[in-house]
């Protein structure tokens, strides 16, 4: 998922990189996260803690994020993974 579709890396400025998620196809299960993206060392915590407990896109699509943050970056890449994120209205998914 490109930074750019973060509402918050348009405040900031930084829209530049992208972030990736890998997932289990039959079970939906995190198996990894890239993060190539500014503040991409402080997301990358609750991304291990997602590996660390097993959990699955859906937990990550269903977390709750503050908006605008860019942390929100990793429930918009899960939710990726089975809607548009370009036709989500900012927060109210």
């Amino acid at each position: 998922m490109p930074v750019s579709a973060i509402p918050k890396a348009h405040v900031t400025g930084h829209t530049a990189g992208v972030i990736k998620m890998i997932a289990d196809r039959s079970t939906g299960r995190l198996l990894g996260v890239h993060l190539t993206c500014h503040r991409g060392a402080e997301m990358i915590n609750e991304a291990a803690l997602a590996l660390q407990l097993k959990a699955t896109v859906t937990d990550m699509a269903t977390t709750m994020h503050v908006y605008p943050s860019i942390g929100e970056g990793l429930k918009l890449c899960a939710q990726g993974f089975d809607r548009d994120i370009s036709r989500l209205s900012c927060c109210a998914e």
